[in-house]
């Protein structure tokens, strides 16, 4: 005979659904814990339960409480990035820049949770990008693909002409910040195919690895960065934890107009400071002395010197376009002997650069062809050439634009 079954006790502090409906809106709403916990009459805990339970987060524009930076703090290191977000309600970027704003140590590699290898598969599986995956989940780009591989998954984007090894030696090179240049060296060095720059990058971004992919930037980031300018910290917890690139940070500086405020002049970037007289010396000699010699004047490398020009808007002068009376002095020494080094020296332009361009031009200096040779004498021997002398070779008649036109 069957029996009825027996009533269960109500739970005092059982969720009814008026509650969690209740919940989601205020959450929804960007109202904090403790807002939510004394509109309903519970607990900042148990609101931060249930909001884990259910699965809600948010990047959240409200400031941190003191409730949720005690949470922080306790269990930072102890609990993975992912489980303490989703319990804060926060996103994990926020909880990581939070967490450096503290100054609370970085966490150790705890293991991987049900719910991270869920976003793998489903990540890798829809061919999310692995850095995005990455800074979802709270865990670093070498790990999400060391977990991938532990898991037997394979990206939706990954092609197929490439070898399970080596697309993993190249994306751990490239989470190293190595350039693509220099990764398609390390791999052919290793025994790997030969492959350019450009098929490499393009490889690693079908197959999900991205430097940075165009995501806001959130208070919790902003404020680490005003910080790290006023402080002159280091910039690496943005580039490594949040997946930050150098350009995006640069841009995002810009943009909050801290550029230039850094306790050292050039923020993050490596080498020596540039001073106002370094910077001086090179706006009045760059493009009228050799770079060369700029560099071993200012105890520099070539490339910093190029670099450096460039971020100050400096035009390199061997590099302007040549104009039509330049033209008709480069023609004109070409048909009546006079010598390229001395063209380019009026002219103040590199000799290489001169040569070229009267190829161009179809005057080549070296033709066996050429009307009249170059003089044979000594260079401090001969009469000093200006462009008003070249001009006035042909008699201003145009002879020699004809006598030496293209083929």
């Amino acid at each position: 005979m069957a029996m009825p079954l027996a009533e269960m006790a109500f739970r005092a502090n059982a969720w009814l659904p008026d509650e969690v409906l209740r919940l989601r809106t205020a959450f929804s709403d960007d109202r904090t814990i403790m807002e939510i916990a004394a509109e309903l009459g519970r607990s900042p805990a148990s609101i931060a339960t249930r909001l884990h339970d259910l699965g809600l987060r948010r990047n959240s524009r409200r400031s941190w409480t003191s409730w949720e930076d005690e949470e922080l703090a306790r269990c930072y290191g102890d609990v993975s990035a992912a489980t303490l977000a989703a319990r804060l309600g926060r996103g994990v970027s926020a909880l990581y820049a939070r967490a450096q704003l503290l100054g609370l140590s970085e966490p150790g590699h705890l293991p991987y949770g049900g719910w991270e290898d869920a976003q793998l598969r489903s990540g890798y599986g829809a061919g999310v990008p692995v850095a995005q995956i990455a800074a979802f989940i709270g865990r670093s780009f070498s790990g999400v693909i060391s977990r991938a591989s532990v898991l037997g998954l394979r990206h939706a984007c990954q092609p197929a002409d490439w070898s399970e090894a080596e697309m993993m030696r190249a994306l751990e090179l490239a989470g190293t910040g190595e350039r693509y240049v220099s990764i398609a060296g390390i791999l052919a060095a290793e025994g790997f195919p030969a492959r350019n720059s450009r098929s490499l990058g393009q490889r690693l971004r079908k197959i999900g690895y991205g430097r940075g992919w165009g995501r806001p930037w959130i208070p919790e980031e902003d404020e680490l960065l005003r910080r790290s300018y006023i402080t002159g910290a280091s910039l690496t917890p943005l580039r490594e934890r949040l997946g930050r690139s150098p350009h995006s940070i640069r841009w995002r500086a810009g943009a909050l107009g801290l550029r230039g405020t850094h306790r050292h002049r050039d923020g993050f970037r490596q080498g020596p400071v540039w001073t106002d007289e370094e910077e001086a010396c090179l706006r009045a000699d760059y493009g009228k002395v050799p770079t060369r010699r700029i560099a071993e004047n200012l105890g520099r490398g070539v490339r910093a010197v190029f670099y450096h020009a460039n971020r100050m808007g400096l035009v390199h002068g061997f590099m302007r376009a040549f104009g039509a009376d330049e033209d008709r002095a480069i023609r004109n020494a070409w048909t009546y002997g006079v010598s390229m080094v001395d063209v380019a020296q009026t002219l103040g332009r590199d000799p290489a650069v001169i040569g070229k361009h009267a190829a161009r031009l179809g005057c080549r200096f070296n033709d066996p062809e050429r009307p009249v040779r170059g003089p044979k004498t000594r260079r401090t021997t001969r009469e000093p050439v200006t462009l008003h002398s070249l001009l006035a070779l042909d008699g201003g008649c145009g002879q020699a634009s004809q006598t030496c036109a293209p083929q």
